[in-house]
């Protein structure tokens, strides 16, 4: 019972960094697909003096994706009972040319000023707007939000990481009759402590697998996926191939680096 109970503390312990790294992961992807959104909805308005094509604008720089020329036409309808025809043809030449230009990227806020200057030296725009005070505003907080689950994952990685050398010391202190034997009897160190890393290969199978298993639950559920839609993203939160086997090296990794941790102190010790 006892040592079923420094298994699960293991196992958990394991998990707990999986599921750390996997949040990460998926908070990532959530940032990543915001800010695909934002680049599809973000848009520099652009006024000209003159008509101006889409490679006129891909040629200013090569974060510009496209543009589109904004109709005037629902403005000047509008005066057409206040103005007289010939006034009308007038304004509807002197009127600058209104364009909005797209992204090929969500842009820094130093992207968008670097890019405001390049637009505003061509001497055919007289202005440009990228509405920088709402852009930094929601990039920071985006920013803000990764930096805190990063700190967070990091802090659990490192406090669980002590936690597993804890449960390993244990198992050692459980095997030590058994090593000493085989020490006796001449076995290597890697021989000796073979035990330990059959048990920690053991629990980070299993750590990945429970970790499957919760984000398996979690997309059966659904509920954090209608949760992402409400805000108009869709994105998938475990890909059981590829993050289940990078979860695998992970696991196993940890295990085996603190195993050896554990085997190579106790050796320095003798």
């Amino acid at each position: 019972m006892k040592s079923l109970k420094n298994h699960i503390s293991l196992i958990i312990a394991l998990f707990t960094v999986l599921f750390s790294v996997q949040i990460y992961v998926a908070v990532d992807r959530t940032i990543g697909a915001y800010e695909n959104r934002l680049k599809n909805d973000y848009s520099i308005v652009v006024v000209s003096n003159k008509v101006l094509n889409p490679h006129d604008f891909k040629a200013m720089d090569s974060i510009i994706e496209r543009s589109e020329p904004i109709a005037t036409d629902q403005v000047l309808k509008r005066l057409q009972g206040e103005m007289t025809k010939k006034n009308l043809d007038l304004l509807k030449l002197t009127l600058p040319k209104f364009y909005r230009v797209y992204l090929s990227r969500f842009p820094t806020p130093e992207e968008i000023q670097k890019l405001q200057k390049k637009l505003e030296k061509n001497p055919g725009i007289e202005r440009v707007e990228g509405y920088a005070q709402t852009h930094d505003t929601v990039y920071k907080l985006m920013l803000l939000f990764k930096d805190v689950v990063q700190i967070f994952s990091i802090a659990i990685a490192a406090v669980t990481s002590l936690l597993i050398l804890k449960e390993m010391r244990l198992w050692q202190f459980q095997h030590a009759d058994r090593m000493s034997i085989m020490a006796l009897f001449g076995a290597p160190v890697w021989l000796r402590s073979a035990v330990l890393f059959r048990l920690a290969i053991v629990d980070a199978i299993i750590a990945t697998v429970v970790l499957c298993l919760a984000f398996f639950m979690i997309d059966q559920y659904g509920w954090m996926d209608l949760l992402l839609r409400t805000v108009g993203i869709s994105i998938q939160l475990f890909d059981f191939i590829h993050d289940g086997f990078r979860s695998l090296l992970i696991a196993l990794g940890v295990s085996i680096i603190l195993t050896l941790t554990i085997v190579i102190g106790s050796e320095e010790e003798e």
